[in-house]
């Protein structure tokens, strides 16, 4: 593992480190401290659990800047069509599904009474995005038994990628700010951004792992190329993400400081 890994890896376990150290000394502050601020603190490292959570879904999301595009340019396309062309289809499907959920999707399920939380949006966007990955990953082992495969294909992974931002991203901002007090609003948009960044930091420390001799013997031997290993292990990893969510989610206390 080289130096840059390894300072990944170390950040990582920092980040988590030190919120739950910094949760187990929160009653020792009270007396010291005025009890807003303790509380201010206390639920912002809830909102942490919640964000440490999402990170699996940041390294499956800005991926396909670079491993969908690679998987693109094996596919057959016109002569005058780019890979990477591909992820303008991001930005146009957000453009259309946020309206389709608000116009068509959230009124129905409300009239069934089922519209779920937004925690529960939050869960079902990251299992949209593991989805996602199963699809790309089935696309690659048709890709790596040599047969032709037309980029049009990737459409669909798209829109199970950006149905799943749609319902993980504004939600999980919106869900954020109402948790914290007034004081701690800033603190919370700084920690989203940071939960992005780990979940680029899982995508090198996988990348690392994969590259052992040991667990590349193993893949071989499974008739799993590199590229499809990853694409199932991330779609693995999503799930399970999701499905963790879920649990914490049930168990969390909501509160309402959004216009605290």
């Amino acid at each position: 593992m080289e130096d840059r890994d390894r300072l990944c890896l170390a950040l990582v376990l920092v980040l988590f480190g030190v919120g739950l150290g910094a949760w187990m000394e929160l009653e020792n502050a009270r007396g010291k401290h005025p009890d807003e601020a303790v509380d201010g603190v206390r639920s912002v490292l809830r909102v942490l659990v919640i964000f440490a959570l999402v990170t699996p879904f940041w390294s499956l999301f800005d991926q396909k800047a670079s491993t969908w595009v690679f998987q693109a340019d094996a596919m057959t396309k016109p002569s005058w069509f780019s890979p990477a062309q591909m992820q303008a289809l991001n930005p146009a499907l957000v453009m259309l599904i946020i309206p389709f959920n608000n116009l068509v999707v959230y009124p129905w399920l409300r009239k069934l009474g089922k519209e779920p939380s937004q925690l529960g949006r939050m869960a079902l966007g990251m299992a949209l995005a593991g989805a996602s990955w199963i699809v790309v990953g089935a696309m690659q082992l048709v890709i790596d038994g040599g047969e032709a495969l037309s980029i049009a294909w990737q459409v669909l992974p798209y829109i199970l990628l950006t149905a799943g931002e749609v319902l993980l991203s504004a939600t999980g901002l919106e869900f954020a700010y109402s948790q914290a007090p007034v004081s701690m609003k800033g603190v919370i948009m700084s920690f989203w951004s940071l939960a992005v960044t780990v979940g680029n930091l899982w995508v090198l420390i996988v990348n690392v792992g994969v590259k052992n001799e040991t667990v590349l013997g193993s893949i071989e031997q499974s008739g799993l190329s590199s590229i499809a290993f990853q694409m199932f292990f991330f779609a693995a990893f999503a799930l399970a993400a999701a499905l963790a969510f879920h649990l914490v989610a049930k168990r969390y206390r909501v509160v309402d400081n959004y216009r605290a």
